[in-house]
């Protein structure tokens, strides 16, 4: 069973740009865009990249190895939805190209979960869930 919601699979789904927050070396906050796709084998946010490697989001990933990362929109007239998954990070070799496109790198960061939150999902405007998936 997966730790997402439909709702939240449903969602993650249509969207395609999402919001990367990590702690850098000397403990700074980072927050950058990126490309994603929900990984049903894996139950996991997959992050994709031109050149993913050599970038700051992938170093501190990697060197703290716990993540956030958000997706979030507003419909009209004002209906704000969301999803936020706090969890551990890998690096994951290979599927890039496949996962996100050939102009993409070969390798990925994979986020598993261990806590979401969402908003607005499954009819509920103002109401959040969330909840620890571990």
């Amino acid at each position: 069973m997966s730790k997402f919601t439909p709702a939240e699979i449903e969602y993650l789904h249509s969207q395609r740009l999402g919001r990367l927050a990590t702690i850098g070396e000397q403990g700074d906050l980072h927050v950058v865009p990126v490309s994603f796709r929900y990984n049903a084998e894996h139950d996991a946010i997959d992050i994709g990249g031109l050149n993913l490697v050599p970038t700051k989001k992938y170093r501190d990933a990697l060197r703290h190895g716990r993540v956030a990362f958000v997706v979030d929109d507003v419909q009209p007239p004002w209906k704000p939805r969301m999803v936020e998954v706090r969890g551990t990070v890998q690096a994951v070799p290979e599927g890039g190209k496949e996962e996100f496109g050939e102009h993409f790198g070969p390798d990925i960061l994979r986020i598993t979960p261990t806590y979401i939150v969402s908003l607005g999902l499954e009819g509920e405007e103002r109401r959040s869930f969330g909840r620890k998936v571990e």
